[in-house]
């Protein structure tokens, strides 16, 4: 089984590397690592390893194609790996909002996958964090309306958020602002651009992803905000429910619920403590 690492050397690409690193089925030959430019370095397993170019790994007909080089790249390669019979997993929110595509937390909704499914569409992070607990609560209760508000940690920029928190600490010049504002010392209330209803681009993705994915019209009214933390993203979550609940009954789903920690201690976790594990 051949997997395609498509961004290989972006943030997300890298974290991907990490996890199938643990993989013990998953061996470095069965791997290729995609890059914009060919003969990039990754460390895999202890060693570094070259890139390769796209169309190179299309010649290949890898098995699975993981795609995190955003939704450009996306929308023009896809396709023509499944054309060669790959089955492609995209992380960018080219295919997300589209009718005929699934939109997979796979803890959620895995059963709704078959083998027709060429291209598997997964949700934007602050999405899947949110989706994770509150599903198995809305299938009991009907959830009625949502406010939530996120802490979002400047690696969900890649490297050049990650590099203006850096420059701005040391007072360097930065090669490439991508916040218009300070983030060092400083959280921003704007991720990702503005949309003409007012909210941002990240904030309309919580909204119709959720919706998608638990297939309802739940009313969300949701604030994005970025601060100076690298990995780690935090959330606010506020719930109306449309049936009567109880506590207890609330948190017996939870405990239920894969890939979700339950901390009953009120003993919180803060972005440092949980990046880089898998669970919410």
């Amino acid at each position: 089984m051949t997997i395609a690492i498509i961004g290989a050397t972006g943030l997300v690409g890298r974290e991907i590397i990490k996890i199938l690193e643990k993989e013990e089925k998953i061996k470095e030959k069965n791997l290729l690592f995609i890059s914009s430019t060919k003969g990039e370095k990754v460390f895999f397993r202890g060693e570094y390893k070259k890139t390769i170019l796209i169309n190179q790994a299309i010649k290949e007909e890898p098995k699975y194609a993981l795609f995190s080089a955003g939704s450009q790249v996306s929308l023009k390669y896809a396709k023509i790996f499944t054309k060669k019979g790959t089955i492609v997993i995209d992380n960018s929110s080219a295919f997300r909002m589209n009718p005929k595509y699934k939109l997979i937390i796979p803890e959620v909704n895995i059963n709704i996958v078959n083998k027709k499914d060429k291209i598997i569409s997964n949700p934007n992070c602050s999405t899947i964090q949110m989706v994770l607990p509150l599903a198995p609560i809305h299938r009991k209760y009907n959830i009625k309306r949502i406010v939530v508000s996120t802490y979002q940690a400047v690696t969900g920029s890649g490297k050049n958020g990650v590099n203006q928190l850096e420059s701005e600490k040391k007072n360097e010049k930065i090669y490439k602002k991508i916040y218009k504002k300070n983030i060092y010392e400083n959280v921003i209330p704007q991720c990702d651009e503005f949309e003409k209803n007012g909210n941002t681009k990240e904030e309309e993705k919580i909204i119709q992803e959720t919706n998608k994915i638990l297939k309802s019209k739940i009313k969300i009214s949701a604030t994005a905000v970025r601060v100076p933390t690298k990995g780690g993203h935090g959330e606010s979550v506020n719930i109306e429910l449309e049936k009567k609940y109880d506590k207890k009954s609330i948190l017996e789903i939870l405990k239920k619920q894969k890939g979700l920690k339950l901390d009953l201690k009120q003993n919180y976790k803060t972005p440092a403590e949980v990046k880089g594990q898998d669970d919410v």
